[in-house]
């Protein structure tokens, strides 16, 4: 059985607590595992949520301040250390090629594993897969970031009543699955659209154009809540959102589950961040995300 779940490895803004590690986010997407901004101290926080090099098969970047992306030396030496046998791609704005260059090869170590190398330029599609597509967008933050879109393709729900009226049973449902027709029976006749689940991940940002875009419709947000509401203008000025911003994309986007991240060390009550959320009218499932937690994707609708 297929598992799509978040794995939250850390979830502090710029300076790490006592009781929360610098960023760093696991999805887990059927077979797949792609980690977003590995901060510093990721690859032990892999260790103590029972994730493996052997699990990574992406790395998405939103941008090169410290707490997203100083992970990503140790996390790379640790893939080939342990030798991955599968490809693994790093995703990650192009403008800062020259600090992945350097975090790639911060010290000596034997390279073991094709790590390949896709930069992000713009706007757009970074790659497709039978399981999903993945899109970047850009957002608005002192330093070029971008956020990431996992859309999965629509399906067919298969529908018994309407199999039943035209005596389509056993082998026969597969088949019209496969071909799209059995005799005069074609697969509408039989089926509806399911749609495909959507995941999107927004880090460092003020409001943008590119927030709204990767929020809609998605099953499961992972937004940065930097600061609470009183301190909009802080949050205005370093680029960043409030709890009641993250919620109010939310709930304008028909968000089904809210997963609020990236607070930062001035605020020692999570669930003030919970409370200004739902001041917004945000009505789906909510997370202030704490770190080590596990959060699964809806079921779907």
């Amino acid at each position: 059985m297929s598992v799509r779940e978040l794995v939250v490895l850390g979830t502090a803004s710029q300076v790490p607590t006592r009781q929360r590690n610098h960023n760093g986010y696991l999805l887990r997407w059927d077979g797949e595992g792609i980690l977003f901004d590995p901060g510093e101290g990721t690859q032990r926080q892999m260790l103590r949520a029972g994730v493996a090099a052997h699990d990574l098969n992406r790395i998405c970047v939103t941008h090169f301040h410290g707490d997203h992306s100083l992970g990503l030396a140790g996390v790379i030496q640790r893939i080939n250390l342990d030798q991955v046998p599968h490809v693994v791609s790093a995703h990650y704005p192009r403008s800062g090629q020259r600090f992945f260059d350097r975090l790639r090869y911060a010290t000596a170590y034997r390279e073991t594993v094709r790590l390949t190398e896709a930069p992000v330029a713009a706007d757009g599609t970074l790659a497709v897969t039978p399981s999903y597509t993945l899109e970047a967008r850009r957002l608005s933050h002192p330093v070029e970031s971008y956020g990431y879109r996992l859309i999965e393709p629509d399906g067919r729900r298969m529908l018994p009543d309407r199999l039943a009226a035209h005596g389509i049973t056993g082998p026969d449902v597969g088949r019209i699955q496969r071909e799209g027709r059995l005799g005069d029976v074609t697969l509408d006749q039989v089926s509806e659209v399911r749609r495909g689940q959507r995941f999107a991940f927004v880090m460092d940002t003020r409001l943008c154009d590119g927030v709204h875009a990767l929020a809609e419709g998605c099953d499961l947000l992972v937004i940065e809540s930097t600061f609470l509401d009183e301190d909009i203008e802080l949050a205005v000025d370093h680029g960043h959102l409030t709890a009641g911003q993250a919620a109010t994309v939310a709930r304008d986007a028909g968000v089904r589950h809210l997963v609020l991240t990236h607070f930062s060390q001035r605020y020692s009550d999570p669930e003030e961040f919970e409370r200004q959320a739902r001041d917004t009218g945000f009505e789906g499932e909510l997370t202030v995300a704490y770190d080590l937690q596990r959060v699964p994707l809806p079921k779907r609708r």
